[in-house]
Order: structure tokens, then C-alpha cells, then sequence
């Protein structure tokens, strides 16, 4: 039962990592013909999570994020606020994936990326 419960949570990553790639890409310029029920979702409601993050930067803009951290944080606030999945779950998994993929040695980028959806999300 461990097991299967460690292989679900990959699974889950992985959807997350491939659905942040997607939006990355996005910002990028990379347009998708097709894209997932929730990519297209997600940028729907993006004028509005965009300004949750925005409003939560300080002396910082949403643009000065790079792209990839900006997908992860978007990504993250889509999930918690329109999937209702738990937050601890969320902030954990965005720290995760900022490891992995924009941390530096001096691990800066995963405390900003935990400061700032703890401050978004503090509310839900």
C-alpha cells in the first residue's frame, strides 16, 4: 500500500512538472494547438493569479520572476484556489520542483518560492 501510495504521489508530480513545462513554454512564446482542460483553465483565470501575485511581491515585479519559477507559482495558486487541493500539499510540492529545476546552490529561489505562496495562500 506504501508503495502504491509513493508511486501515485510521482505520478502526481510528474502531471505537475509536465503542466508547469506547458506553461513555461507558453511564456516563452511556444504556442500548443491542443492543450490540457486544465492548461486552458488555468490560463483563463491567469489575469487574476497573475494579481494575487503581483499584489503579494514587495519591491519586486511579476516580470522580474523567471519564467519557470512564474509557472511553478502560477501553477500552485491554480491548484489550491479552482482544485481545492490542500495547500500543504501545494507549497510542498512548488518547493520540490524549485529545487529541482531553479534552486542554486545558495537554495534562495525555494525560500522565496515558500515566502510568497505562504503569503498567497495564507488565506485559503
Amino acid at each position: 500500500m506504501i508503495e502504491s501510495c509513493d508511486n501515485m504521489k510521482k505520478d502526481f508530480r510528474q502531471i505537475r512538472i509536465d503542466n508547469i513545462n506547458t506553461l513555461y513554454q507558453i511564456d516563452m512564446g511556444v504556442f500548443f494547438d491542443q492543450t490540457n482542460e486544465l492548461i486552458t483553465d488555468l490560463l483563463e483565470k491567469l489575469p487574476i493569479i497573475d494579481e494575487m501575485i503581483s499584489s503579494n511581491l514587495t519591491n519586486y515585479t511579476i516580470n522580474r520572476l523567471s519564467y519557470y519559477d512564474r509557472a511553478i507559482i502560477r501553477h500552485s495558486i491554480y491548484e489550491v484556489k479552482y482544485l481545492n487541493t490542500p495547500k500543504a500539499i501545494i507549497i510542498n510540492e512548488a518547493i520540490e520542483i524549485t529545487k529541482i529545476y531553479t534552486d542554486l546552490d545558495d537554495e534562495k529561489q525555494h525560500k522565496f518560492t515558500n515566502k510568497l505562496l505562504d503569503n498567497i495562500l495564507k488565506d485559503f
